[in-house]
């Protein structure tokens, strides 16, 4: 099959979940055989025609100069140009700013969309783009043949909400085997003495919750901040923080094995995502042998069940930072169970054999699809 994935700002990841997935997703199906082309921005760092057998395909992008409009206009030019390649799957990752061109498809593709979590429901946008948001929620469910849901919760929302079913492909994370302490020499870090969260910094990510229970604990050891923070809720927090000395924002880590190895040997990985559904961050961390304190939501409890520590306030996270050791036999089967989930349940093998599974299936029922799609074109939306 020639599959296309659009979406993303491109590979190898530089960015965050999607671009992670389409990284993995689109290594893993070249692997199989199959032709893959994944669109990237055109000053994306790595600017290679091809990557692992993938090819590439850097595309205008003018979100660096007009902010999120841009990202309108890149997505238009990405559909724009996906009509060249008689692709048999075009996979869209994300819908926000690219499912307002779905009456642009190709007629004769399939489109294939992972709706990705509830991202009206994020509390940094206001009123007016939560509806947009809605609306463009409207749009993928519309013009895509196909729905991807990368949790049960969103599988229910889209089947309650409008009625359609999705096929449930989570997220994957590789299993982490290469613990290396001295890594942590760079960051002045000593083993288990030092707890973290890893997350885009953004409210509904429970980032201050989570420090405002570390400032209320007024423990010693380093507590690590990793994700973005030039940015104007970065600002704030550093701002509101000042004061907490061990508290230390350390930007973005993008190499993997560093990252991985700063997991490992955490006290504690604070997850306090509470919008989306199978969040990539908790499935690494996962995947890295780390004890996880999650926000107490249905989407962190689907992954984790009973092999995780809750929070709902932040005085339940100074009970953690307080009380909570992670060299504890107690917490053993915590670790080890996540770790299995990964390997039986969330590997990236396993995750592209259903991607494989369900383009397979959905290419069998191509005439189908389009004749639906092609009515859906000639009604009023």
């Amino acid at each position: 099959m020639r599959i296309a994935i659009l979406g993303t700002r491109g590979i190898p990841n530089y960015y965050g979940g999607f671009e992670q997935c389409a990284e993995y997703l689109a290594f893993g199906l070249t692997q199989k055989g199959h032709e893959v082309i994944v669109y990237n921005s055109h000053n994306h760092p790595y600017q290679e025609s091809t990557w692992n057998g993938v090819k590439l395909i850097h595309i205008y992008d003018p979100e660096f100069k007009l902010g999120t409009v841009g990202q309108f206009i890149y997505d238009y030019n990405c559909i724009k140009d996906v009509k060249k390649y008689n692709c048999d799957i075009v996979l869209q990752l994300g819908y926000s700013s690219s499912s307002v061109w779905g009456w642009m498809f190709p007629k004769d593709q399939i489109v294939t969309t992972n709706m990705d979590g509830l991202e009206w429901k994020r509390s940094k946008y206001s009123k007016p783009v939560q509806g947009f948001l809605r609306f463009a929620e409207r749009c993928a469910v519309r013009f895509s043949n196909h729905l991807i849901s990368d949790s049960l919760g969103i599988k229910d929302y889209l089947k309650d909400k409008y009625a359609v079913d999705s096929d449930y492909i989570p997220y994957g994370a590789n299993l982490f085997e290469n613990q290396d302490v001295s890594i942590l020499q760079e960051y002045n870090l000593t083993a288990y003495n030092y707890d973290l969260l890893i997350a885009r910094l953004e409210p509904e990510n429970s980032i201050e919750v989570t420090l405002d229970g570390v400032a209320k604990a007024a423990v010693e050891r380093p507590f690590l901040v990793i994700g973005n923070h030039m940015t104007k809720y970065g600002n704030y927090l550093k701002e509101k923080y000042y004061a907490q000395s061990n508290i230390k924002f350390l930007g973005g880590i993008y190499d993997i094995n560093k990252l991985n190895n700063v997991r490992y040997f955490a006290n504690i990985y604070f997850h306090g995502h509470t919008v989306g559904g199978t969040n990539p961050s908790l499935l690494e961390a996962m995947a890295s042998g780390s004890l996880i304190s999650a926000n107490n939501n249905s989407f962190n409890r689907y992954i984790l069940g009973e092999d995780a520590l809750y929070f709902d306030s932040s005085e339940q996270v100074k009970e953690h930072l307080l009380e909570v050791k992670k060299l504890t036999p107690k917490y053993d089967a915590f670790i080890r169970k996540n770790y299995s989930k990964i390997k039986d349940t969330y590997s990236w093998d396993t995750i592209t054999n259903q991607y494989e599974d369900h383009f397979k299936k959905i290419v069998e029922k191509k005439s189908q699809y389009l004749k639906k799609r092609s009515a859906l074109l000639v009604t009023e939306f």
